[in-house]
């Protein structure tokens, strides 16, 4: 089996308030964690500093990440600036030291920062895994049930020639 790492994404105290289901997912984060490192498999966090929305913004307290599934000695934290988290950050050269072929995707938002980084994680070669109960959003254009179920859909489908998507419970995730 490919080595695998865990990704959590902007799983901040600011975007978790309101989000749909915040406490599953929470949990389910806690699970992808937990087998993550019984595995001693590599956990990454993205956390976004965002430039005008004042509870995202670097050093507030609510920009922190959210201490249920906080990073532990030895993981690492990457501050990023866009929803793409390879977007001027150092998170691919992370993983290719890491040796990592398979990124395990967690976190929030779902339609935006964790669609664009799968993207971009696909387009830079990596498989992915998404955690599908383990990321969500709020209320929009769609609501946050519908925003999930479709993006556990849609990038599962997504076409590569060498590169695949697969959306697993956190319950059945195998680091390997």
């Amino acid at each position: 089996m490919p080595r695998a790492a865990l990704l959590i994404i902007d799983a901040q105290i600011a975007l978790l308030q309101g989000a749909y289901l915040a406490d599953d997912v929470v949990a389910a984060i806690d699970e992808a964690l937990r087998r993550a490192r019984d595995v001693k498999a590599p956990v990454v966090y993205l956390r976004h500093c965002h430039a005008s929305f004042a509870p995202m913004m670097k050093g507030a307290g609510t920009w922190e990440i959210d201490p249920r599934v906080a990073p532990q000695d030895g993981d690492v934290v990457i501050d990023k600036r866009a929803s793409d988290g390879f977007w001027e950050t150092a998170l691919e050269a992370t993983m290719r030291d890491l040796e990592v072929s398979r990124v395990v995707v967690a976190g929030l938002q779902t339609e935006f920062c964790v669609d664009a980084t799968c993207r971009a994680a696909l387009s830079k070669g990596f498989d992915i895994t998404l955690v599908a109960d383990g990321h969500t959003t709020g209320d929009a254009v769609t609501d946050a049930a519908t925003t999930i179920r479709h993006h556990n859909y849609a990038l599962t489908r997504l076409a590569h020639p060498e590169c695949s998507v697969v959306a697993q419970r956190a319950a059945e995730l195998e680091f390997g």
